[in-house]
């Protein structure tokens, strides 16, 4: 079955209707680098309870992510995402999408769909995280898709922001553009400063539960 299969109609997207790095409702001061990162605890695709702090001794990155969503499909379907994930698998590093889309709105998938959207897009994550209340996304602030975090082994907050410089929906852009979450999770495994610790990211808004 294909994956369009599994979801309703998606109405057409336009990028008056995305959440960009300049919108209002972002801050950057409601997280900070080199600060504990919140722990949460919320269940996977498959079923299973994932603690955050259960990966303390682990560089962690944390991925919001929406597969219908123009912004992250341009870095799915170019590779790049794949690309990082299996970097940060190649260094011992913990990969977790997280998927904190309402139910009946735009990227909500259920754990078996999550996990047919891994494999058909040879996605390699550690774990898809499903966050459907939207706790998680909330406890972290993260706005759009894709907003990317990098946590220490420590625990710590060590970069929060884009996957890149260039915030468009163009495939040829990234070649162009700088690539900060890859600079700051090869930065952080390295035990090396983050150039940029705190970045804008850009993409669709998270689209969070109302209420």
């Amino acid at each position: 079955m294909r994956i369009s299969a599994y979801f309703g109609p998606v109405a057409a997207l336009s990028l008056l209707g995305v959440l960009l790095a300049g919108a209002a409702a972002w801050a950057a001061d409601e997280l900070k680098v080199d600060q504990p990162a919140p722990d949460f605890s919320t269940l996977d695709s498959q079923g299973k309870v994932r603690h955050l702090a259960d990966f303390r001794g682990k560089v962690v990155v944390l991925e919001w992510t929406n597969a219908d969503c123009p912004f992250t499909r341009k870095h799915y379907e170019s590779g790049n995402m794949q690309s990082l994930q299996s970097l940060a698998r190649d260094h011992g590093v913990v990969w977790l999408s997280v998927i904190s889309s309402a139910p009946g709105t735009q990227g909500y998938v259920d754990g078996r769909q999550a996990d047919e959207l891994t494999r058909t897009r040879n996605a390699v994550p550690t774990a898809v995280l499903l966050d459907p209340s939207g706790s998680v996304g909330r406890l972290y602030h993260a706005k759009t898709t894709p907003h990317m975090y990098v946590i220490d082994a420590k625990g710590e907050l060590r970069y929060m922001g884009g996957i890149d410089s260039v915030a468009t929906t163009d495939v040829s852009d990234i070649a162009k553009a700088e690539p900060y979450l890859k600079e700051a999770l090869l930065a952080v495994v390295d035990g090396q400063p983050v150039a940029h610790p705190v970045t804008r990211p850009y993409g669709c808004s998270v689209k969070y539960a109302s209420g």
